[in-house]
This record gives structure tokens, sequence and C-alpha cells, in this order.
């Protein structure tokens, strides 16, 4: 386990920093009673950077984002299952580029859901209870790691239906596994973190000939030598209670618990001997009133800014990449009062996106300076 290094005390945001960029609601959707978890833009494919997806209960929605604050309704996936709860959606691609929308909930099931004709693709059984993330390897979009209660994260790819890796067991998750993400640039390198208040940093390179292997597999995905990673290269004690959002930023890593904050930290591993080093936190980025668990942070696509709701339905963005942290905008709205489970911020950061506890999605637009 990981220390926390002394000395160097955190840089904490201000809460009453200047605004440095104005944003206004421009749509509010009521897409139905039952509560919305999660909502991703594509950031995959640059055909689709205004297309973005969202789940609640047994139905997966894919919306465009148009101009004016116009929301379309592309397509809508209503799942056979009616007891179906979705948690999370992500978007990945087969190898010829074909979009899909990935989403996982309450079932344990991964539907891999082909875009193109609303069909599901491929259906991925193997966790033993439900799924809480789902993310894409950025660099090759169609490889997704799923987090599990099960106590596990697991490697797929979706273009063979393998179930590759298996990160548990020795030294896995104790407890429920709810955030998970792909390193940007190492892509070996995956962030997990849970019920057990823990973040732990996976290695899969001496397993890298199994996700090869995987491409080109041709027999039964069940007779794929799926291993398993029992051990993490890092375990950090960042927080002290369930920790539900972890992100990269380069080698940095963002984290948060439910206490009111988004942590930057930087893992320092000691090479010689795995699951040791220490944590040097850097900044924390405030966001009052986020004290319950299961709200997601969101970032632009080149990681500039960051936007998290809270539970009385107020959103705070952040400038990521400034010491002290800045405040970029907080926004409210007097008819935004329930819990928002997550945000998406699209490729540039000039909108942002909700999703809410009461059903609604929410739409926000940066305001253009006008020319003085």
């Amino acid at each position: 386990m990981a220390k926390t290094a002394l000395g160097c005390e955190p840089v904490v945001g201000s809460l009453s920093s200047s605004k440095k960029r104005e944003y206004r609601v421009t749509n509010r959707l009521q897409e139905g009673k039952r509560p919305l978890y999660a909502v991703v833009f594509n950031f995959i494919d640059s055909r689709y950077f205004n297309v973005f997806a969202t789940v609640g209960g047994n139905r997966v929605t894919v919306y465009q984002c148009l101009e004016g604050g116009v929301i379309a309704v592309l397509q809508s996936y209503i799942d056979e299952d009616k007891e179906e709860s979705f948690y999370t959606v992500s978007w990945a691609c087969n190898i010829d580029r074909t979009p899909f929308v990935v989403a996982g909930g309450i079932n344990g099931i991964i539907r891999i859901i082909d875009a193109g004709n609303e069909k599901i693709h491929r259906s991925f059984v193997g966790h033993g209870d439900s799924i809480n993330e789902i993310r894409t390897q950025p660099l090759k979009p169609s490889l997704i790691v799923s987090a599990s209660k099960d106590e596990s994260v697991r490697l797929w790819n979706v273009h063979t239906g393998i179930c590759i890796l298996i990160f548990a067991g020795a030294g896995g998750h104790r407890n429920e596994v709810l955030s998970v993400d792909f390193h940007p640039s190492d892509m070996y390198r995956i962030a997990s973190c849970g019920m057990d208040n823990t973040v732990k940093i996976w290695s899969m390179k001496e397993f890298w000939t199994y996700v090869e292997k995987s491409f080109t597999w041709t027999d039964l995905p069940s007779k794929f030598p799926t291993k398993y990673v029992q051990f993490p290269v890092f375990i950090a004690p960042v927080h002290s209670n369930y920790v539900d959002c972890n992100r990269w930023l380069g080698d940095f890593v963002l984290s948060k618990s439910v206490d009111n904050e988004i942590v930057l930290w930087e893992p320092k591993m000691k090479e010689q001997s795995p699951g040791e080093g220490s944590v040097d936190i850097l900044q924390k980025y405030p966001v009052p009133e986020c004290d319950i668990w299961f709200i997601k942070f969101s970032c632009d696509f080149h990681y500039h800014s960051i936007a998290i709701g809270n539970r009385e339905g107020k959103i705070f963005v952040w400038e990521l990449q400034s010491s002290p942290p800045v405040l970029i905008a907080k926004l409210s709205h007097s008819q935004s009062k329930s819990p928002i489970r997550q945000t998406a911020m699209s490729f540039d950061g000039s909108t942002i996106l909700s999703c809410c506890e009461d059903g609604t999605i929410w739409r926000w637009d940066v305001i253009a300076a006008s020319p003085s």
C-alpha cells in the first residue's frame, strides 16, 4: 500500500474565484420518470463529436447536439428485460469503424449496440453482479474495460467478443468497483477505484500478447484463455471513504470520494516493489454538496477543464491545469434541483450536459463573448 507523502500541502482552489466563462441553459429534456445515471459524448470518432448517449432504466438513447440549443433524438434502444437498470454507457467501435454504444447495469450484462442499425451486436456475460462503469481504450477503441459490484474489472474486445483479462484476486478490490479508466498514452495501464476506499493502478504489460491474440481469435470466445491479473502495481489510499470516479490526467490521477472535492495526485511507484510507493496530493477542486456517492465528473477532450454536478442540481466547472485551480463557472438554474449523476463536456468544452435523478437532461452552452 502506498503512503501519502508529507511536506507539500495540496493547493486548494477557491470557490469565490472569478468567472472565466459564462454558460446558459439552452435546453432541458424530460426523458422519462426513471433516473438517468450516465451521459457521454462520442470522442472516439471525429464524425460524431456532437453525438451523445444517455442511460436510464432499461433504455439507451442516442442524441445529437445541434446549433441553437437543439437536441435531436437519433435512436433509442430498449432492453428486453424490463428490470434492467443501466448505470453506465460508453462509445466504442468495430475495427471497420462502425460506432458502438456499450451499456451495462444491474443485470451484469454488457450490451454492445450497433449504432448504425440499433441492433445488439453482442452481449457480454461474465460479471457476477451489476456493472458500475464501462470505459473505452482511446487508442484501440474496440477494447473496453468494465468495473463491477463483483469486485472485479474485466477487459473485453468488442470486435471478437472475448473477455481477455480479469483484474481481481489476491491484490484486487475488496468491495464494489465503481470506476475505471485507461491511461491516455500508456496502453498497458488502467486505474480502478471503489467501495474499499482505494485507487488501484494495474499493468497489462506482461499480458499484452493475450490482448493482441484477442483480435485474431477465430475459435469460440468462450475458448479464449482469459487470464487473471491478481496484483496491481500500485494501491493508493488517497481517500477515507468510497471512491466513485477516477480519471487519468497524463500520469496524474483525478479521483473523488463523498467529501465535496476532487483530488489531483501523483502516484510515485517503486519499480522494485510493486504495490508500494507514495502519493503526492497536488491539488484539490472543491465541490460543495457533493457528499453522496455515484456522482461522476467529466472533462473536455484535451482535459483543459472538468465539470461535476452535485446533489442540489448545480454544476461546478474547474480549469484543470492551472495552479491554484481556477473556478471557470458555477452553473445553477431555479428548476434544476435534482442530483446530477454525471456531466458530459463537449469536445471543446463549449457545451455541458447533465443527467439527473429526476430523468432530465440539461444542456448548457457557453455564451460567446461579445466583441468589445
